[in-house]
């Protein structure tokens, strides 16, 4: 087994953090006759004085066309509590990063199952060796668990008669996952469980089409739906195109970030109340600024940018300069420059020292090189030793699917586009399965997938006040994995921990 950690390139995409390795999992060769793996252990976990026995299994699933034939391994870890009589008394969840291609080490290790990685917040954990401590903020105390590594990520690879696009795209990759979750819900005996499913980042995207998918081809209504930082619209959550929706919908978070770092010069105390004024601004005159485009008045121009300034603490000049559209990824590179500082994009409180201070964007993310090696050691030491679980393959963090998805998707319409937007798929399984809840947990220093464009995405989905009142949104005073903050990694249990424990149905 080979671990690409000296050859890991931190980068950054749409909808989340990876870690890209340079081997493309399609590189690999196929295997031709796979076959199921899985290794159980017996383990315990302290959580809230209380000791919770489980049954540890890491393994591979085989999945399967149509016509029987193997197409790929699916990776999974479950954590099953020992001693429950009636299965249907206890939740089960399913969770799973993002990318697209990312795999699942980093809610894993980091707020959900036993074990965790702890971490120095803001800076960089180091050096080794790096710890897998006893996890007092894992979900074992209210639910099952199943981790999953989607075909393309951790140890799943392409077999048998499989290919790039049975997975690796919008709509193959919610089958899979989809196709995963009921098989593993059958071979378990757990359908009357109640069920729910977590996404973080591009997660998201996934998610909302694994809810519909889940009720319209196999009849299972989730209990409910956890949505982690969503990237869910891809129009609203880019701000590197032209298009003027994102560059409103990310001043926010610009504002909160420059509020943190400490450069404006007239400093609110008081941060929530700081962004519910810019969000003001940003909706009701930044936006329509931006759509006049070349009709806007100068003196429209110049006060539109000195608000701007003001809100951001980039200079009146730059941001003419920039015609008023200034791009996350320039703005992490331009907030400090006068420091030769770079700020993080998945956590914007992180910051580093410029590979090139004179370079236009960013080169690199403060964020994935402070937690990054940290979580990668540790985790890969626990789950080959701890849970005994090895592969004489690499175990893919990311192996740069994203770079050829395949972003056509089919809405429950039936309409076909390369928009994604799976909270259109999300909204109709609301209405169709109306006991179905979502709770939704956003930090405000996130400039990978910014809380004020969840904040539209939610507003736009197409529901009524009483569904409208099924959706729960948690935000912590963090970035993107605001589990690496203390006081939001508390907040983020107990908001979860309540979520399904409200949901968890009538049994």
């Amino acid at each position: 087994m080979r671990i690409y950690v000296s050859t890991i390139v931190l980068f950054f995409m749409s909808g989340g953090l990876a870690l890209t390795q340079e081997t493309n999992p399609k590189d690999e060769s196929i295997i031709k006759e796979p076959e199921a793996e899985s290794v159980t252990t017996k383990h315990s976990v302290l959580i809230d004085g209380r000791t919770i026995r489980y049954t540890a299994t890491a393994g591979l699933a085989v999945m399967r066309n149509g016509e029987d034939e193997a197409t790929g391994l699916f990776g999974y870890t479950s954590y099953i509590k020992d001693g429950v009589e009636d299965p249907s008394n206890r939740p089960i969840m399913f969770a799973y990063n993002g990318g697209p291609g990312s795999a699942s080490i980093w809610l894993h290790m980091g707020v959900l199952g036993p074990r965790r990685i702890p971490v120095v917040d803001t800076e960089v954990t180091g050096p080794a060796p790096f710890s897998a401590i006893n996890n007092e903020f894992s979900i074992l105390d209210v639910a099952d668990l199943v981790m999953m590594d989607p075909v393309g990520t951790g140890y799943g690879i392409l077999a048998g008669k499989g290919s790039a696009e049975d997975f690796w795209g919008v709509d193959p990759d919610i089958n899979a996952s989809s196709q995963f979750i009921a098989r593993f819900i059958t071979d378990n005996n757990r359908w009357n469980s109640p069920k729910f499913v977590l996404g973080e980042s591009y997660g998201g995207i996934r998610t909302g089409g694994v809810a519909y998918r889940l009720l319209k081809k196999y009849g299972m209504g989730l209990n409910g739906v956890i949505l982690v930082s969503p990237f869910m619209d891809a129009a609203a959550a880019r701000d590197r195109f032209a298009i003027d929706l994102p560059h409103a919908l990310y001043l926010p978070t610009l504002a909160a970030t420059a509020w943190y770092h400490g450069v404006l010069e007239e400093r609110p105390d008081n941060l929530v109340e700081f962004l519910t004024e810019v969000e003001d601004f940003a909706i009701n005159e930044y936006s329509p600024a931006l759509l006049k485009g070349s009709k806007l008045s100068g003196v429209e121009r110049t006060n539109i940018v000195t608000k701007l300034s003001q809100y951001t603490g980039l200079s009146e000049e730059y941001w003419n300069h920039s015609n008023l559209r200034v791009s996350h990824f320039h703005f992490t590179q331009e907030l400090l420059r006068d420091q030769d500082v770079t700020v993080g994009r998945a956590d914007s409180r992180f910051k580093g020292r410029s590979l090139d201070r004179v370079n236009a964007t960013m080169q690199y993310d403060p964020f994935g090189a402070g937690i990054g090696p940290a979580f990668t050691a540790g985790f890969m030491h626990y789950y080959t030793n701890d849970l005994g679980f090895k592969q004489n393959r690499d175990y893919i963090i990311s192996g740069g699917l994203y770079k050829n998805w395949d972003w056509l998707h089919t809405l429950p319409s039936g309409q076909e586009t390369l928009i994604t937007n799976t909270a259109v798929d999300l909204a109709t399984t609301m209405t169709l399965y109306p006991h179905m809840k979502v709770l939704v947990q956003q930090g405000y220093f996130d400039l990978a997938t910014p809380y004020f464009v969840l904040d539209y995405v939610l507003s736009h989905m197409d529901l009524n006040a009483e569904q409208r009142a099924r959706i729960t949104v948690a935000m912590y005073e963090s970035g993107h994995m605001m589990y690496v903050h203390p006081p939001s990694l508390e907040k983020f249990k107990r908001d979860l921990a309540k979520f399904v424990l409200d949901n968890h149905g009538q049994n």
